[in-house]
């Protein structure tokens, strides 16, 4: 058996997200009580902020930290680790990378600078349910605007992301080209776009403030679906403005031997994804005390 951890990317936060790991156990209380204003965030979110990019970011790195450490504190580990844009940031910082409250930090600057980086309302994004990565390309190199694909989630489902003019005319030519199902994202901009290499640039600035350490398992970065070598500020500065390749990324870890693979943090998107890619991987899920106990569980029945 070889093991992957996928950490959940943003639009998977919820409110009261990481509270039964506050209550059952002492390590996850700790990991808490270190960061008050998050752990009020998590749980409490008087405010109504949590969908907000600038406020996510933080409170989903530290719930799916305390999700993973479940595992390791059960004497389980992956070979391999990927996330989903924001969940890249969780992934490196259970990697030891930074330690927890570096990272803390990158992604609370990360989260200010994508939500103040383009005008609300100039920019946006849509999935498209149905249509495959080439035709989808063909499309939309074809409308008036600026469009582009920002995310390769799983077969037959991909985002595209750009401003309001290249979505819009994108979504309707897609429509008629045979997409099943075509939905503009609660977004606030065109994330994984052109339009945020300036915030990449002041990314850049924050990631540049600490010398990352060597992942301590193998990670498959967003940018190009595989593992890379190559310096880890050039690959996270161009993370916020380029494609996510997750379904490259899932299909390069199955090339590697991976069999079974653990999605950790509230929901269950990353493991509908999975099950579009290949329907015979073991896939579990930790978003929950239950969950994480019943993961454990199988995984262990199986060495």
């Amino acid at each position: 058996m070889k093991i992957a951890f996928l950490f959940a990317g943003q639009g998977a936060q919820a409110k009261g997200m990481g509270k039964d790991f506050y209550d059952k156990y002492d390590y996850a209380k700790k990991l808490y009580d270190e960061f008050p204003e998050i752990r009020d965030l998590c749980f409490d979110d008087k405010d109504d902020v949590i969908n907000q990019t600038a406020y996510a970011q933080k409170a989903m790195l530290l719930t799916s930290y305390v999700y993973a450490m479940g595992l390791k504190n059960a004497g389980i580990m992956p070979e391999y680790g990927c996330g989903l844009s924001l969940g890249e940031y969780s992934c490196l910082a259970f990697a030891s990378v930074w330690d927890l409250k570096d990272a803390l930090y990158i992604v609370k600057n990360r989260g200010e600078i994508m939500q103040n980086a383009l005008p609300l309302g100039t920019t946006k994004m849509a999935a498209i349910i149905g249509l495959d990565r080439e035709k989808i390309q063909e499309v939309i190199g074809n409308v008036l605007g600026t469009c582009e694909i920002a995310n390769y989630n799983c077969p037959g489902q991909i985002v595209i992301t750009g401003d309001n003019l290249g979505v819009d005319n994108a979504m309707k030519s897609l429509a008629e080209a045979g997409a099943l199902k075509v939905v503009e994202l609660n977004v606030s901009g065109a994330f994984h776009s052109s339009f945020l290499i300036p915030a990449s640039k002041e990314l850049r600035k924050v990631l540049d403030e600490f010398n990352p350490n060597k992942p301590s398992f193998n990670v498959v970065y967003n940018v190009s679906g595989k593992e890379s070598n190559d310096n880890l500020n050039d690959i996270l500065e161009k993370q916020i403005c380029h494609s996510v390749y997750f379904e490259d990324s899932i299909r390069y870890m199955i090339e590697q031997g991976v069999d079974t693979f653990v999605e950790i943090g509230p929901g269950k998107t990353l493991q509908g994804f999975l099950k579009r890619i290949d329907r015979k991987l073991k896939c579990y899920n930790v978003s929950s005390v239950e969950s994480l106990e019943q993961t454990i569980e199988a995984i262990k029945g199986q060495n």
